[in-house]
C-alpha cells in the first residue's frame, strides 16, 4: 500500500505527533545577496521538489523515513528590521534543535545563515560551549572567507570567516574556484583552514589523486561536525538558478560521495547540516530538485549512522526562553553592520 503523500512536507512524509528524530527547517533568509536573488523562496521550492525524490536510498534496507520521525517545520521569516536582529532571531530559531536528541537540517536561504547556525550549535552537548571542538565541512564555489563585501562583514560572502571568528576549530572546504586574493592569503596562513580547490580536484589528469586526499581528510575528522552545502559548489550546469552559479564545479556524484564520507567518518558525529543558496528555477525544477536530492542523502546518511550505532542521542539542557542578543552586541563593534 502506498504511503500517504502530504504537500508542503519534506519528501511528502506526513506529519507525526511523535518526537522528531530529524527536523527540516526552511529558512527564508535573504538580506545580503550580491548577484542573483530568490533564495528566500528557495527552501519551500526545495521542499516541493522533494516530493519527487525517491524514498529508497541504497544505503538503507527500507524506504525513508525508515522507522524514524521526520518533521518539517514552517518556514522561518525574520521579523527584525535589520540584519543583526534577524541573525539573532535565527539563533533563537535554531537553538532548540541542538539539544542533542534531534538532527536539524536547515534549508536556505543565502549562506549568511551559517554563522547563526554555528552560534546555536554552541549549545549542543558534544560542543558544550566550546566551538573549537566543532568542524565545518563546506561545499562551495566560493571560499566565503572575505572580511567584508560591500562594507558588510556579515554578508553571505563572509559566512566562513565569521564562523571562524566565533571559534570554530576546523574548516574543510571543497569545490572552491572563486575567491579573492585576501581569501587565498587567509587560507595559506590560518592552520584551521584546509581548502581543496576545484582546479585540482576536477583536473582531467590529476584530479583523482586530489579528490582521494579530500576523502581522506573527511575520514580523519573527529568530534562534532556541521556540514554546509552551498549548492553553487556543484557545477553551474546542475544548479543554474542559484544566486552565483560558477562553471567548473563538482559533479553531483562527488557531492554525494562527500556527504556519505562525512557521515561515515569513524571518529566524527555530524550534529547538523544545511543546504543553502537554493533558488527556484522556473523553466525546469532542476536546481531545487538537485538541492532536494542532496538534502535527502544527508537524511539517509544520518539514519544509517543511527542504525549502525554511530549516532546516539545526547540530551542536553533545554535552550528556549533566553533571547539571543549576540549579533546585535557584536555589531556595536562593527558599525557597518546594520
Amino acid at each position: 500500500m502506498d504511503e500517504v503523500f502530504v504537500e508542503g512536507q519534506f519528501l511528502g512524509i506526513p506529519p507525526s505527533d511523535a518526537d522528531a528524530d530529524i527536523v527540516i527547517l526552511p529558512l527564508a533568509f535573504e538580506l545580503t545577496t550580491s548577484y542573483g536573488t530568490g533564495t528566500a523562496e528557495g527552501p519551500l521550492a526545495c521542499i516541493e521538489a522533494s516530493g519527487q525524490v525517491e524514498l529508497y536510498d541504497p544505503l538503507l534496507s527500507t524506504d525513508l523515513p525508515a522507522g524514524f520521525t521526520i518533521r518539517t517545520e514552517p518556514a522561518w521569516e525574520g521579523a527584525a528590521g535589520n540584519l543583526m536582529g534577524q541573525l539573532d532571531e535565527l539563533v533563537d530559531h535554531a537553538k532548540p534543535w541542538f539539544s542533542g536528541d534531534h538532527f536539524p537540517l536547515f534549508l536556505g536561504g543565502e549562506h549568511g545563515i551559517l554563522p547563526p547556525i554555528v552560534q546555536a550549535a554552541r549549545h549542543h552537548p558534544l560542543v558544550n560551549g566550546d566551538l573549537s571542538r566543532l568542524s565545518i565541512v563546506q561545499i562551495d564555489a566560493h571560499a566565503d572567507l572575505r572580511e567584508s563585501l560591500d562594507g558588510e562583514p556579515f554578508s553571505h560572502a563572509c559566512a566562513a570567516s565569521r564562523s571562524l571568528d566565533l571559534g570554530v576549530g576546523t574548516l574543510l572546504q571543497a569545490g572552491i574556484r572563486a575567491c579573492s586574493r585576501q581569501e587565498v592569503a587567509l587560507i595559506n596562513s590560518d592552520e584551521r583552514i584546509t581548502t581543496f580547490f576545484a582546479k585540482d580536484t576536477q583536473h582531467p589528469h590529476t584530479g583523482a589523486a586530489s579528490w582521494n586526499k579530500w576523502l581522506e581528510s573527511l575520514n580523519n575528522l573527529s568530534g562534532p561536525v556541521h556540514l554546509t552545502l552551498d549548492i553553487d559548489g556543484l557545477d553551474g550546469s546542475l544548479v543554474p538558478a542559484t544566486g552565483t552559479p560558477v562553471p567548473g564545479g563538482l559533479s553531483f556524484w562527488q557531492v554525494i560521495e562527500t556527504i556519505e564520507a562525512v557521515f561515515a567518518a569513524p571518529n566524527a558525529t555530524v550534529i547538523s547540516a544545511d543546504v543553502n543558496e537554493i533558488v527556484a528555477q522556473e523553466d525546469t525544477p532542476l536546481t531545487q530538485f538537485t538541492a532536494a536530492c542532496l538534502a535527502t542523502k544527508a537524511v539517509a546518511c544520518h539514519i544509517l549512522s543511527r542504525q549502525e550505532g554511530r549516532w546516539t542521542a545526547s540530551k542536553g539542557e533545554p535552550q528556549e526562553g533566553i533571547k539571543s542578543t549576540f549579533f546585535r552586541d557584536w555589531s556595536k563593534a562593527s558599525p557597518s553592520s546594520n
